[in-house]
């Protein structure tokens, strides 16, 4: 099948007839493409920091966006929560958690226990200091070995000294946290799916008009990108060798 030229003059990539998408539904300069192919870099970039994959791939402004909404999102609930709702509870002394027949042990169990941070988890680098605090805990002391009391578990009385002293808006951060790390998924598949909409490539370059011979004894005409005919004497003549 030969490539397909929209009427815009612009070539679409990896297309065949079928797939062409009529000009009319996208943006002039633009055309619909084979989806690429999908950029687990990417996927990991914006998970360690939302729209840092999009910028690997060069939508900075998209990847900024992401970056600042999203840290916004989640510190400003963390800061609600006066740095009490992102962490993971120790849970050596409580009751086992049992899921589809199986004791489920270690941070999974915290989880279980404390499943808001399998929302948060998604948003990335912000979150694995609760992660550290959870392997590093010691109920003996106050603070843990390396970052102190950033996202280590509250004690009773810390969460209850909150509740009393605080408003509603305490329990409001940490559903601001879930939010932002829940929308991080959606950055995400973006930066694995990629983009939809590229720029279209420059055209081919064309071969000269050929020439239009004519059965009437009229001179040889070639023809024209417009549509018109011009006339084979503004045509310059083929080189030809030495006659013998």
């Amino acid at each position: 099948m030969e490539p397909v030229t929209p009427r815009n003059e612009k070539h679409f990539v990896n297309m065949t007839e079928s797939q062409v998408v009529s000009s009319e539904k996208i943006p002039p300069g633009e055309v619909m493409i084979n989806p690429p192919l999908r950029d687990p870099l990417a996927a990991i970039l914006s998970y360690l920091i939302p729209g840092l994959g999009q910028i690997y791939q060069g939508r900075i402004g998209k990847g900024l966006l992401f970056f600042f909404g999203l840290y916004v999102l989640f510190f400003y609930g963390f800061w609600m929560g006066q740095g009490k709702n992102v962490w993971l509870p120790y849970v050596r002394d409580l009751p086992d958690v049992v899921f589809f027949g199986h004791k489920v042990e270690g941070i999974l169990k915290a989880v279980a226990y404390r499943p808001q941070y399998a929302a948060q988890f998604w948003i990335g680098i912000a979150a694995w200091p609760a992660i550290i605090q959870y392997y590093y805990y010691d109920p003996f002391k106050e603070v843990g070995p390396y970052l102190g009391k950033y996202q280590r578990a509250p004690t009773e009385a810390e969460l209850n000294e909150i509740q009393r002293r605080s408003s509603k808006r305490w329990d409001l951060g940490w559903v601001f946290t879930v939010i932002a790390g829940i929308l991080n998924l959606l950055v995400i598949y973006d930066a694995f799916a990629g983009p939809m909409i590229r720029e279209t490539p420059e055209p081919l370059p064309t071969a000269d008009p050929p020439l239009i011979g004519t059965n009437s004894g009229g001179p040889a005409r070639s023809a024209d990108p417009s549509g018109q005919d011009t006339p084979a004497s503004n045509v310059a003549p083929p080189e030809t060798g030495p006659q013998t």
